[in-house]
């Protein structure tokens, strides 16, 4: 357990960003809220620099895709605090046709691998970062894998008895 609860955490940002943090929630005992593209460096930096908080160190960025939802590309963060040994997860969601964000490397030098990771399974473009191109597929390849944008089998094999694997 950690020196500092959530609640604390909550209440600290709500009072900094008002309803820009939105959607929290404790699954699992880890809070999670939702900010906006525009307020993510903003949360960022605070979390980080306030003596309270102290969370310095950031465990991970990674994507995902709701094709289903409005905003359907996601971008989450991991921070955690070493000193209260909390830790917490950020979500922003941004449109298909744009999106982009602003980097946090300036925050975290670690943030450099993870978002060109992100960006080349999700096509998130991080503003400002210093060197984003792929680092896992080749140069030349025009999708991202990871977007839920093609079926995963074809519907028409012949080849496949469905009875073979439990279906």
């Amino acid at each position: 357990m950690g020196n500092i609860s959530n609640q604390t955490v909550l209440e600290k940002l709500s009072e900094m960003f008002g309803p820009k943090i939105s959607h929290s929630s404790e699954p699992h005992g880890l809070l999670t809220f939702e900010t906006d593209p525009e307020s993510i460096l903003d949360v960022l930096t605070y979390l980080k620099d306030d003596g309270v908080l102290n969370f310095n160190f950031l465990t991970d960025i990674t994507g995902i895709h709701y094709p289903e939802k409005e905003f359907p590309i996601g971008v989450i963060y991991h921070l955690h605090s070493f000193r209260n040994n909390v830790r917490v997860r950020i979500k922003v969601f941004l449109s298909d046709s744009d999106p982009s964000i602003p980097s946090a490397t300036g925050l975290w030098e670690g943030a450099n691998w993870m978002e060109r990771e992100t960006y080349d399974y999700f096509g998130v473009q991080f503003e400002g970062h210093p060197d984003l191109r792929r680092i896992l597929n080749v140069d030349d390849m025009t999708v991202f894998p990871m977007r839920k944008e093609f079926p995963l089998e074809d519907p028409n094999r012949v080849d496949k008895k469905d009875f073979f694997f439990g279906r």
